[in-house]
């Protein structure tokens, strides 16, 4: 029974006792009288049932035909019991059974051929913050439309202390390996070099490409540009699996999603380098003081890094091949070792290029510096001289005189001695022939 039936037979049963008249309970069932009558007829007759409507359990008058149903039924069983019903219902659609996806996925809950796929919520344990400044930080880049249209979208390096919730951060037109490189300059030169940093499983920190020979027999992994500058640096790098996972600098994008966008529009900035110099002198400062918590313990397990190394370790190094005249390739510029070098054989070595963040230069070879200059462009050799080439002579046929004679020469009586043919002799012979 539904709601309004249970209250139906509420009131019924009470004027049955005779507590009620029945047009009061007609009032009271929002019904009328002449509807009351029906209704209290009906209780009388069956009680409780009669209550109950009539149409409840039987079959629509637009259902499908039951053998339509046990053929379809029968087909989804044979050749698509592994499909969903919408995907189901088009190749069914195909096959001249038209069936909506909703009435399908019924039908098959009912017999059986489905089970209900429910997605849970996954557990996430909650994460204490660590206990010293500078133990773990956490770092994401957001690109997001933060000028409000004023320029095109742009992309925030964010760098968040996980023990006092501190802020460091940049803007960078992408998230590429050079603004995290920058950004981690930045963070190093004010605070010191962390002892772990915690990122997402982007391109930029890792790589998925499988290690060649080389790295192989060496019991190397290969790594990107950034995560062997922070091998290099001895910072600790942590992939998170999920964006929950680092929660911390996640929660601050949609932070300063709101308050830094605001106030960037009521500062009137428009570029960059404005927006840049705005969260250094003015945004970051007061937003960490609103937000930063006290660490739960005061020692700072930052470590202090020189200006050289750093600039050492944040740049990109690739290795190259000295090529027979001394020169090497390094992204479509052609660098020439000097004469200086020579002793050293270096024809057919592997040597590391690095370029740091400023563009500058520098070739190793066994962590020695080699002197070498760049070349507007490579030298190409001259063109080979052209070979004259024989030109054969061109056999001519011979003319129709010469093919009368070798015909007249080639006869079959030439063969047998006579000189003559046989119309020769016998024009002369007095004998006929």
């Amino acid at each position: 029974m539904s709601k309004a039936e249970r209250e139906r037979s509420a009131w019924m049963s009470r004027v049955k006792r005779g507590e009620l008249k029945l047009k009061t309970a007609a009032e009271l069932m929002r019904v009328s009288y002449r509807q009351a009558k029906r209704i209290w007829r009906r209780y009388r007759k069956a009680g409780d049932s009669g209550l109950i409507h009539r149409l409840r359990g039987q079959p629509s008058g637009r259902a499908r035909p039951l053998a339509f149903k046990k053929k379809v039924l029968a087909r989804f069983s044979q050749g698509y019991d592994d499909f969903g019903p919408t995907f189901a219902s088009e190749h069914l659609a195909g096959e001249g059974m038209q069936i909506a996806p909703e009435t399908l996925r019924r039908w098959l809950l009912a017999a059986g051929l489905l089970q209900r796929k429910r997605k849970r919520q996954q557990h996430r344990q909650w994460r204490q913050r660590r206990a010293h400044v500078g133990e773990l930080v956490q770092m994401d880049g957001s690109k997001h439309d933060w000028f409000e249209g004023r320029r095109g979208p742009a992309a925030l390096m964010v760098m968040v202390d996980d023990a006092t919730s501190r802020v460091r951060a940049r803007f960078s037109e992408e998230e590429t390996t050079l603004a995290a490189y920058v950004i981690f300059a930045a963070y190093v030169r004010c605070h010191g070099r962390p002892a772990a940093l915690y990122v997402d499983r982007d391109s930029i920190y890792r790589t998925e490409r499988e290690p060649e020979i080389s790295e192989q027999l060496r019991g190397e992994q290969p790594l990107t540009q950034f995560a062997r500058a922070m091998q290099t640096l001895d910072v600790q790098l942590i992939f998170a699996y999920s964006p929950q996972a680092k929660g911390r600098v996640e929660r601050n994008h949609g932070t300063l999603q709101d308050r830094l966008i605001k106030e960037m529009r009521l500062a009137g900035i428009n570029t960059l380098e404005e927006a840049n110099q705005f969260l250094e002198e003015t945004f970051l400062p007061a937003y960490n003081t609103r937000f930063m918590v006290p660490p739960a313990a005061a020692a700072d397990l930052h470590r202090p890094i020189g200006h050289a190394t750093l600039q050492d370790a944040l740049s990109w190094e690739e290795t190259r091949v000295v090529r027979g005249d001394w020169t090497l390739l390094w992204n479509r510029r052609w660098l020439q070792l000097t004469r200086e070098n020579a002793r050293l054989e270096l024809v057919g070595r592997r040597v590391t290029v690095r370029e740091k963040i400023d563009g500058q230069l520098e070739i190793l070879y066994r962590g020695r510096k080699l002197p070498f200059q760049e070349l507007p462009a490579r030298p190409t050799a001259p063109p080979p001289l052209p070979v004259a080439s024989r030109r054969k002579e061109k056999r001519r046929g011979a003319s129709n005189e010469g093919k009368e004679k070798i015909k007249k020469l080639t006869s079959p009586w030439r063969r047998f001695g006579f000189a003559a043919s046989p119309a020769y002799w016998k024009k002369t012979s007095p004998v006929p022939l």
